[in-house]
């Protein structure tokens, strides 16, 4: 294999230890055991988290729980007061956020605050929450008998969040969560866990009470402690498909409410009559923004009939003016992957491609990037078929596999065939086609001439097949579903003809 970086360099004096946040403070850890926290640019340790034991664990669930019947019973007004305080002070306090995530992460500054924008149109619908836990109502449906409907928070919720996004996906949990009047237990990935807790100090300075929102660290042994845990109510996860699968058995097998998002392999179909220019653009920016690090990155490119020497040139021709560095320069549109081991498993897919029968038209081992830290360039592969190991795995950097087909209902097979459902786009001017894509894929977010179609935060995230364990997706409506639970009252009350309270004026039926 080619060189890459260098070994990432030995912890120094500067490493910072980052600790859990319970019941409204810093709680350094006590099992003895600790991960190291990277710098990706530099490939310099510059933190040590902290991992909780299985009794750590409890000691933020049993905060949590404490908390609840205080929490819940704050009134909706109240509710949506705080929120739009955390709203205002993570709009102000985002540029923070955001390096944050950058330094850590190793996304550029750019990408780094369009996540931190994504979170907060979550944080700002929840500012709705006296709208959107409204109920119903029927009159008189019997005799003297009215039936109206509730919705009620659960108890403790947790959340299990991923590397590539630390500050947006936490948001799409606990903040639904807390609005609907849970209390919340987070477990941030332990790669870049700093942004977790400087929430945690946010929500705290904007008048959330202590112990509503909780940050414990660790690997398995607190996943597993979370998922177990009897005081526990729901845990929300995303990541890969492997370990969604085992959320989801595991949370419900324990009697939990689960929501569990997996992998991803997105593919973006590209029809003869498209705009090569758009699309070569869309392509790039969604292969390679943040380093190919998203779940709802473009991985996979079918160019339909004569279209593709055409685009696989247009894309040739981009790739070297993506300019790859430390995400804190602002002429950086690319940064590193998040750790060593990472970076060297993507390259191994462009390593291997050729004796799978495909054709490097650009190897991102070769491109121009820092030596030190953990880069890779953008990589672009020709003639990628299913049963090859770069199109049937969730890549998850900066590798665009190209496949060819003479027509489009082979295009769509393709997408249908795939274990995963996540989400899908297609190219085209033609109205007719795209409406035909939309109503027969099988993924659960589709673009039509959009390479990324994150819904808004007032519909909700998720795919299908094997991106998707339970039948609720994150955030928007289903959020606000998952984290409730629906009551039904049927009432009757005496008649007022009978009662012997004085109305001051004359009882009638």
């Amino acid at each position: 294999m080619t060189e890459l970086a260098a070994p990432p360099r030995e912890a120094g004096t500067g490493v910072k230890r980052i600790s859990h946040w319970i019941g409204g403070r810093t709680v350094a850890g006590e099992s003895g055991r600790s991960g190291p926290v990277y710098n990706p640019a530099t490939g310099e340790q510059t933190g040590a988290v902290d991992f909780a034991s299985v009794e750590e664990v409890d000691r933020a669930v049993q905060a949590a729980k404490q908390a609840f019947p205080a929490w819940r019973a704050l009134s909706l007004s109240r509710r949506t007061e705080l929120f739009f305080r955390i709203r205002e002070l993570m709009h102000d306090r985002q540029e923070e956020i955001a390096k944050i995530l950058t330094s850590e992460h190793g996304k550029v500054l750019s990408d780094a605050k369009g996540e931190v924008a994504r979170g907060l149109e979550v944080i700002e619908f929840c500012c709705g929450i006296s709208e959107l836990l409204k109920g119903g109502f029927s009159e008189q449906a019997s005799t003297g008998i009215d039936v109206y409907s509730i919705r009620q928070p659960l108890g403790v919720a947790a959340g299990i969040t991923p590397f590539n996004f630390p500050a947006m996906v936490p948001m799409w949990m606990w903040a639904p969560a807390l609005a609907c009047g849970n209390t919340f237990v987070l477990k941030p990935s332990e790669k870049d866990p700093s942004a977790s807790v400087f929430t945690a100090e946010l929500l705290k300075e904007a008048g959330v009470p202590d112990g509503v929102f909780n940050v414990v660290h660790g690997d398995k042994t607190a996943v597993d402690a979370v998922l177990e845990h009897p005081d526990l109510a729901a845990v929300s996860f995303v990541g890969s498909t492997p370990i969604a699968k085992y959320v989801y058995e595991t949370g419900t097998r324990h009697g939990k409410r689960v929501q569990a998002l997996g992998g991803a392999k997105n593919h973006m179909i590209v029809l003869p009559d498209a705009d090569i220019d758009m699309a070569a653009d869309a392509a790039v920016s969604a292969a390679y923004g943040s380093a190919g690090e998203r779940c709802m990155a473009i991985s996979q490119v079918v160019a339909v009939g004569d279209v593709a020497d055409d685009l696989i040139e247009a894309i040739k021709q981009r790739i070297p003016k993506v300019k790859v560095g430390n995400g804190l320069q602002s002429d950086s549109e690319m940064g590193p992957l998040v750790t060593r081991e990472h970076r060297d498993k993507v390259a191994s897919y462009v390593e291997n491609a050729p004796a799978e029968g495909a054709k490097i038209v650009v190897d991102g081992r070769e491109g121009d990037a820092p030596r030190d830290g953990f880069f890779l360039a953008p990589s672009l592969i020709d003639d990628v078929k299913p049963g090859m190991k770069a199109y049937d795995d969730e890549i998850f950097g900066p590798v665009l596999g190209v496949a060819r087909v003479s027509t489009y209902d082979e295009a769509v097979r393709l997408v249908n065939e795939n274990p995963y459902g996540n989400g899908t786009a297609i190219f085209t001017r033609d109205g007719g086609v795209a409406r035909q894509f939309q109503f027969e894929v099988q993924a659960g977010m589709v673009g039509i001439n959009v390479p990324i179609p994150v819904p808004v935060a007032y519909y909700s995230f998720g795919g299908w097949k094997a991106s998707l364990f339970g039948d609720t997706h994150i955030y928007g409506p289903e959020g606000i579903s998952f984290y409730t639970r629906g009551k039904v009252v049927t009432s009757r009350w005496p008649d007022p003809a009978t009662s012997k309270v004085d109305l001051g004026f004359p009882r009638t039926r």
